[in-house]
């Protein structure tokens, strides 16, 4: 039995905030964006280097619910697409 070719392990890790299943986790790695959004995220305490989990999801899919520290936030799937996390679960 042949198993599915998955990538590298640092092709693993590279996935956006959009991209995590409800109840996942993940680390920030970079946040990108416009100006004015990046400074958004920044300041709603969405840092490299920070924890999050992803809630759920609107039933169409569009925003998002997000945990990061003791707050509950939800974005928008376009504004989750620019946050770069490394799944820890």
């Amino acid at each position: 039995m042949r198993l599915p070719n998955l990538g590298t392990p640092a092709d693993l890790e590279k996935m956006t905030l959009d991209q995590l299943r409800p109840g996942q986790t993940g680390r920030i790695t970079t946040v990108t964006g416009g100006p004015a959004l990046v400074q958004r995220l920044y300041e709603l305490g969405l840092l490299e280097g920070t924890e999050l989990e992803l809630i759920g999801r609107a039933p169409l899919g569009d925003p998002l619910e997000i945990r990061c520290g003791s707050a509950r936030l939800s974005l928008r799937k376009s504004d989750a697409a620019g946050i770069s996390v490394c799944p820890l679960g």
